[in-house]
């Protein structure tokens, strides 16, 4: 088992986010996360990277070692968890190719940092044809991209993605989850939670249906695709 949690529960002040999540992802797998807005999606992320504290209680391991015992730069650094953030998170004012080098701080092997630059702009060739260009300064999309580049190099055991397709035009979601499945073929495990549940299920292997700060419902994708009170809630039908 790659990640376990365990009876997750989150606070914001005296608002219960999460109300004891359990749930397992294996290496390799593609995992996905959905529910409408406010059911506690990034927060369940943002637990598992360490920027929102867990209550007393609360367990996760990864690769059996106590996730909670790492502050939030040590789960990508030494553990190798990144977190593509919902609103992307990037340095305006630096161009394509030094948010990517930034994303690199911690990591000493400079040879294998030119290597994984090289690959993240034969992933997104888009990003390679506006290298010098400022991040601030790119469309929507290609700043998706950006950010989960940024993620692939700064650590790609496991990368959590939030909302990935938000704001995207369907062709360039299309390329983004191609890009991704791609990724995951080289062996990086990705939770992603999503709004756009038909498109999330259509991509993951399984699901887990998150409602108010409770998992309600967990299966093989497939299955959830076809469950009447899955497309009654969250696929028009």
């Amino acid at each position: 088992m790659l990640l376990s949690v365990e009876g997750l529960r989150v606070s914001y002040g005296n608002i219960k986010a999460l109300h004891g999540l359990n749930f397992e992802i294996d290496e390799g797998e593609i995992v996905c996360i959905i529910g409408a807005n406010g059911a506690g999606k990034s927060t369940t992320l943002k637990a598992i990277s360490r920027m929102v504290p867990a209550e007393k209680g609360s367990k996760m391991t990864f690769q059996g070692k106590d996730l909670l015992e790492y502050a939030a730069d040590k789960v990508v650094s030494q553990l190798g968890i990144s977190h593509v953030p919902e609103g992307r998170r990037l340095f305006d004012n630096l161009t394509v190719t030094e948010n990517l080098q930034l994303a690199c701080f911690a990591r000493k092997d400079k040879d294998q940092i030119k290597e994984d630059i090289k690959r993240v702009f034969s992933i997104f060739p888009r990003l390679e044809e506006r290298h010098i260009q400022k991040a601030g300064t790119l469309s929507g999309g290609e700043q998706q991209m950006l950010a989960v580049g940024r993620a692939y190099m700064s650590g790609r055991k496991v990368m959590l993605l939030d909302e990935p397709s938000m704001g995207l035009a369907p062709l360039l979601m299309m390329s983004m989850f191609d890009a991704l499945k791609e990724i995951n073929k080289e062996g990086t495990t990705i939770l992603l939670v999503e709004q756009n549940a038909r498109l999330a299920l259509q991509f993951a292997q399984r699901g887990y249906v998150l409602e108010n700060g409770n998992l309600v419902l967990e299966g093989p994708s497939g299955r959830l695709l076809e469950d009447p009170e899955v497309k009654k809630a969250y696929l028009g039908g």
